[in-house]
């Protein structure tokens, strides 16, 4: 894949030092790596239960969150199960058998929490957005460049679905021909609070709801549309501009609950439309792609291609040895199916390429070079978003080329 690295250091050909000592690369997938979970909420827990479906991988041996109800959580979860539990992510650290460290706490502590993992020695799995700060995204960066022998991914999973690979090829191939325009959404009609059992814990509990502590719609739900266009396009953006409110839900809240972000590529001449409610769930996902031959529809786990008039005819051409046309139609014959049947969840596929990545010392196709630009790209789109400024892109923001 393009920008894929190969970490090259001396002896590496035959063994990769991690944090438990150096085994010899010839096992390749055959070994098994040790993984601790720092954060165990919503996010962490879906994490630990891919993970027991990847038990041939991996083997979680240690869970750390600071709220005493979701380590009884992850208790219950893993009952019959040989792991420690912590309430200090230090002390998790601590474990000299540990490999792999998954960090899916709240966004403002992903630096934090990124940057002592690295230093501990463990190989880190990120969950998205990478950093909460632009600031942090560049330094994350400098400090893995201290720690060669230790793989970083960060969780955007759409690098490794098999629908958006898809996507990027038929791209790349020029299907779509001069794409000028993305429309992108992800609404719902939920006020996305979690119950709070003890008013004290609010902010812990809740703090998607608070500016202090998270990066609102844009990083939870539209840095994954944002990415994708970064990396099937190998562009960065040149402007952004974001508008929004909380018009919604009068409860306290202080990150909006409805905004809009429009993004200028002028490289790939293009621009991007990234939109989020939380007062209404009909349309839900959706992705559009949209070129001079042809329109690109995506839900998180199918999609449809749908050329334009005059480009059906050379898709529809029959081939005269098979009988079968180049691409596969819909039973409506309106569409172009991208995949014969849905998706596995993107964190299945996230994992799986994580262990490859570990196994083999290889670059990740979603790394911090990749992740710190999307951070940056959220991080402008929310200074915009409450400032109502235009942010413009600085070449430093281009993380690693």
């Amino acid at each position: 894949m393009e920008r894929r690295q190969f970490i090259k250091s001396a002896g590496l050909a035959t063994a990769v030092l991690g944090s438990s000592g150096l085994w010899s690369i010839a096992k390749g997938v055959d070994q098994k790596f040790n993984v601790g979970i720092i954060g165990f909420g919503d996010r962490g827990s879906g994490i630990y239960n891919t993970l027991l479906k990847l038990s041939d991988k991996y083997e979680v041996i240690s869970i750390c969150d600071e709220l005493d109800f979701r380590l009884e959580n992850a208790k219950k979860a893993s009952s019959g199960k040989a792991v420690a539990f912590h309430k200090d992510y230090r002390k998790l650290l601590e474990d000299k058998s540990l490999d792999v460290v998954v960090v899916s706490t709240p966004l403002y502590l992903h630096y934090e929490h990124g940057k002592a993992v690295l230093e501990a020695g463990k190989h880190l799995y990120l969950e998205k957005t990478m950093t909460f700060q632009l600031d942090q995204a560049l330094e994350l960066e400098k400090i893995t460049q201290k720690y060669p022998k230790q793989i970083v991914q960060v969780g955007h999973q759409y690098r490794y679905s098999p629908l958006y690979f898809k996507v990027k090829d038929y791209i790349q191939k020029g299907y779509l021909g001069k794409v000028t325009s993305i429309d992108a959404r992800w609404d719902r009609n939920w006020n996305w609070k979690r119950p709070v059992h003890d008013p004290s814990l609010e902010r812990k509990i809740n703090w998607r709801m608070y500016k202090d502590y998270s990066g609102g719609l844009v990083a939870e739900l539209l840095s994954h549309q944002m990415d994708f266009i970064h990396w099937a396009f190998e562009t960065s953006p040149s402007s952004l501009y974001s508008t929004g409110g909380i018009d919604f839900y009068k409860d306290g809240r202080e990150t909006f609950d409805n905004v809009q972000l429009t993004v200028r590529y002028d490289d790939a001449g293009m621009v991007g439309n990234f939109g989020a409610t939380c007062a209404n769930q009909h349309e839900g996902y959706s992705f559009m792609i949209k070129g001079s031959k042809g329109m690109i529809n995506l839900l998180t786990n199918e999609g449809m291609f749908y050329p334009e008039p005059e480009s059906r005819a050379a898709l529809e051409e029959v081939d005269g040895v098979s009988g079968a046309t180049p691409l596969i139609w819909a039973a409506d014959k309106k569409g172009i199916q991208l995949t014969k049947e849905p998706t596995q969840d993107g964190t299945i596929y996230a994992l799986e390429a994580f262990y490859k990545s570990v196994a083999t010392a290889q670059m990740p196709e979603s790394n911090v070079n990749t992740g710190g630009k999307t951070a940056i790209s959220v991080a402008l789109a929310n200074e915009s978003l409450y400032s109502g400024e235009i942010k413009d892109w600085k070449p430093e923001y281009n993380i690693g080329e």
